[in-house]
């Protein structure tokens, strides 16, 4: 692990963005909006599934999202998050009965299921499920695996050669390293299996349709150190940086914190409520500056999640009071859009490039 200058993080602590109005403002470079698909195609199939990677391509997506962590025999896999029991079936099986345990996560203590309790062969077993049951459809639960980062590799290689054949930009790879401080802790780290099978696969240097991300800090250091490869700074509404306590996500993003970032990552991706607030009554209010000085520090802004459910939705753009309704996310979307965001990451990839298209054309 590197040291990085005490005075560099220190920057991070200034206080956060303030609010402005900001109205059809460019993105970086000048290039279109890229539209990443949260986890897949996750509003339409069950997330982390080769099933919903597929559809996201098939819709248009420009990049896919994998959330990665390890098995017991150090394989990356695709999940949501390293206790299961939410996105699998886990729970139905007997034989795994006494792998059930309480762990503390990031400081969090949670009770479940956990894949670095699990061999690779021993997670193949189980079949994955939908996350928000209240919200979307279950009628694919139990149909697909837990992928492996090489399957899902293995997946945009033949999409991407097909592409290539027909002069088609390829399709990227957005992964993100989910609790990497806290593998480490337990001899499971992220960065050398992570960047090996992105070698196998020729994502090498900055122009490589790749994106590596995390929440924590320190993680993207140590990556920034050992490649070149674009990498991306979570950053969440509250709280902070798990590898980082006394840090908060809204200090990183004064314009100082935003140059420190600058020195070891490419851009950010915010909570979309750092870009634009909602008000006490679920209005979008006035965009704050945090995508101009992200720009002004060098760095992209890719802000998450937009879905269509009522649930997710701004007042304003809400279809009714069923929460599983779907509303008018294309508004809410284009609402961002204006502000200069470099992309966006979406649930529902068919309803964003859609958004991102009309945008574009005007």
């Amino acid at each position: 692990m590197i040291r990085w200058p005490l005075a560099l993080l220190a920057l991070m602590l200034s206080a956060g963005c303030t609010a402005d109005d900001v109205t059809a403002q460019p993105t970086l470079g000048g290039a279109p909006p890229i539209v990443i698909a949260h986890r897949g195609a996750s509003g339409e199939r069950p997330e982390h599934t080769i099933a919903g990677y597929q559809l996201a391509i098939d819709l248009g997506a420009d990049y896919i999202e994998p959330d990665l962590v390890l098995t017991k025999d150090g394989v990356l896999v695709a999940r949501h998050e390293n206790e299961i029991s939410e996105t699998t079936d886990v729970a139905d099986h007997p034989e795994f009965a006494g792998r059930k345990a309480t762990k503390t996560i990031d400081g969090a203590e949670v009770t479940g299921w956990f894949t670095e309790d699990f061999t690779l062969a021993e997670l193949k077993t189980l079949r994955a499920r939908e996350r928000l049951p209240k919200l979307r459809s279950t009628d694919y639960d139990g149909q697909f695996e837990i992928p492996t980062f090489e399957e899902i590799l293995a997946l945009l290689a033949d999409v991407n050669a097909k592409r290539n054949g027909e002069r088609k930009k390829p399709v990227g790879v957005y992964p993100e390293t989910k609790h990497p401080g806290y593998f480490i802790s337990i001899g499971l780290p992220h960065e050398a299996p992570l960047l090996a099978m992105l070698g196998r696969f020729g994502y090498r240097g900055r122009t490589a349709p790749v994106f590596i991300q995390s929440f924590e800090v320190r993680n993207l250091m140590d990556l920034r150190a050992k490649s070149n490869l674009p990498l991306i700074q979570l950053m969440d509404a509250e709280g902070g940086p798990a590898d980082m306590p006394g840090t908060s996500y809204a200090a990183m993003t004064s314009p100082m914190g935003l140059k420190a970032i600058a020195a070891y990552a490419d851009g950010i991706g915010p909570n979309k409520a750092m870009v634009i607030p909602r008000g006490a009554l679920g209005r979008l209010g006035d965009p704050t500056n945090l995508v101009r000085d992200a720009h002004a520090a060098g760095l992209k802004v890719h802000p998450w999640t937009f879905r269509r459910e009522n649930y997710f939705l701004p007042l304003d753009d809400k279809s009714g009071l069923n929460p599983a309704g779907h509303g008018d996310l294309a508004a809410e979307i284009d609402a961002y859009l204006k502000t200069g965001i470099d992309g966006l990451f979406s649930d529902n990839p068919r309803e964003a490039v859609a958004t991102v298209k009309k945008r574009i054309s005007r």
